[in-house]
């Protein structure tokens, strides 16, 4: 399955397997280009390929094409498939600018985040969680990573009872937020509404789930 975001990587040769055990646009096709850009692109480009495709039919190769970087770069910036991977399946960089707000004002901060960084990111911060085809090891993997970093760590933050089902209330306001952007780019009334306006009408109903009232 696909979205307006993820687009399918193209595919190369050569696979490793992960152990048990993540984001952006392209330079040069065979030199380096500047150091943030090359990475940037790298994971963006990793990041809808290991959504899109099984662990095993993603390849260096592939990730290098789409991103318009050589291979031997990618194993310069991250050493191995693995570790690019491991990469792309942390949710932490995303949480820690989603939670970086006060209670009060969580709700609004959550829905202006999640616009900024699909608009920085050039994709959803999270709903590779939902969309990814890998096997099930790796699907589960990227759950358990999910629940942990985003879950686990919103229900910390909340005050009140339920705590931690208000926190996967909230996540899966989000996930729904992203869907929607998604699905209804780029002609949508969402792809044309501002970030603040979607906030008004967005907002208040995560910022309830947040208070626990």
């Amino acid at each position: 399955m696909s979205t307006a975001d993820e687009p399918t990587a193209r595919a190369g040769d050569g696979a490793d397997r992960p152990a048990h055990g993540e984001a952006f646009h392209a330079g040069t096709a065979a030199g380096e280009p500047g150091a943030e850009t090359g990475r940037e692109a790298i994971i963006r480009a990793a990041r809808r390929a290991f959504t899109l495709k099984p662990y095993a039919e993603v390849t260096m190769r592939g990730i290098a094409a789409a991103a318009g970087v050589s291979p031997s770069l990618i194993v310069k910036r991250f050493g191995s498939k693995e570790a690019l991977f491991n990469t792309v399946v942390d949710f932490r960089p995303a949480a820690a600018e989603l939670f970086a707000a006060p209670l009060p004002g969580l709700g609004r901060h959550l829905v202006l985040t999640m616009v900024d960084l699909r608009d920085r990111l050039r994709g959803d911060p999270l709903l590779r969680v939902v969309f990814s085809l890998g096997i099930e090891d790796e699907r589960t993997q990227l759950r358990s990573r999910f629940r942990e970093q985003v879950t686990d760590r919103l229900t910390g933050i909340l005050t009140g009872p339920d705590a931690g089902l208000r926190a996967e209330l909230v996540a899966g306001q989000l996930l729904g937020l992203g869907a929607t952007l998604s699905l209804h780019r780029p002609d949508g009334a969402t792809a044309h509404a501002t970030a603040e306006r979607l906030a008004d009408l967005y907002a208040p109903g995560i910022q309830h789930l947040v208070d626990g009232s």
